[in-house]
């Protein structure tokens, strides 16, 4: 992901599914059966966009609403950093949540690309997503494992050739809510960011984390409904902020679950 507006790889999809046992030789253009095959980089992300209107008006915290903000602006500014034991355990995590039956043979290892990442050191695509993002994928697959499954794995409707990479997508979706609720700003500047916060309290500190897998799955039914292809994502990641910003303005929204497109992560 690019420190400015991010880019990815995109995957060929040779088979229904991860098949196991193979790595892809980076040295031939070509697909290998049971391996995953990567297109160059040069995706840009359209998340980091900002309306003029965004920053015209701000929104008043309550006490406890300015507490959870900071909470969360917490998480947001930790870097991912390879060095920490706890960061390390929690890519490992991540590894045994996805690929249980497969061992992991190392943090930097060829393996890494069978689950979307750019390279075989997970660490260099951390930049633009810091260490929530990675939070967000574990609590994806440790909540809804079925969903999380079969997004890594491509295993529902009719996928495109080239398919976007799990990983590196689900960073550029952390990146995109963090632009879209505005939550870098002291205050909120947008209705969809003081909206967000109503959710966002002491008694739900993980509120960001499922609107994340509600944003992942939406943004693969977007992708299955556009019939997109990867260089579509930009298209399919602005569909999925505006149908999320949408949703998020609904009024008889009360609970993250009561959004439409939170029935998503039940089939």
């Amino acid at each position: 992901m690019d420190d400015r507006e991010g880019s990815f790889v995109a995957v060929r999809r040779i088979s229904q599914g991860l098949e196991r046992g193979s790595v892809y030789n980076s040295s031939s253009a070509e697909g290998v059966p049971g391996s995953a095959a990567w297109l160059g980089r040069g995706l840009s992300c359209v998340c980091a966009q900002r309306r003029d209107s965004d920053t015209n008006s701000t929104f008043d915290l309550t006490p406890a609403q300015e507490e959870c903000l900071q909470s969360l602006q917490n998480r947001i500014d930790v870097a991912y950093d390879s060095t920490i034991p706890l960061h390390q355990e929690a890519l490992r995590d991540l590894w045994k949540l996805a690929f249980p039956e497969e061992e992991l043979h190392g943090l930097i290892s060829e393996q890494w690309k069978e689950m979307g990442w750019q390279g075989k050191d997970p660490s260099t695509d951390f930049r633009g997503g810091g260490f929530i993002s990675l939070e967000n994928l574990l609590y994806f697959a440790r909540n809804f494992q079925k969903s999380f499954q079969d997004l890594l794995r491509k295993q529902v409707g009719d996928r495109s050739v080239w398919e976007y990479p799990f990983a590196v997508a689900g960073i550029n979706l952390t990146f995109m809510l963090i632009q879209m609720l505005d939550l870098e700003a002291v205050k909120p500047r947008t209705a969809v960011g003081a909206t967000f916060l109503k959710f966002l309290s002491a008694e739900n500190v993980s509120a960001f984390d499922l609107l994340y897998c509600i944003a992942f799955k939406l943004m693969d039914q977007q992708w299955l409904s556009m019939r997109a292809s990867y260089m579509e994502f930009n298209t399919v990641m602005k569909s999925t902020r505006r149908q999320l910003e949408r949703e998020l303005m609904l009024e008889d929204i009360m609970h993250l679950e009561d959004l439409p497109s939170y029935a998503l992560l039940s089939q």
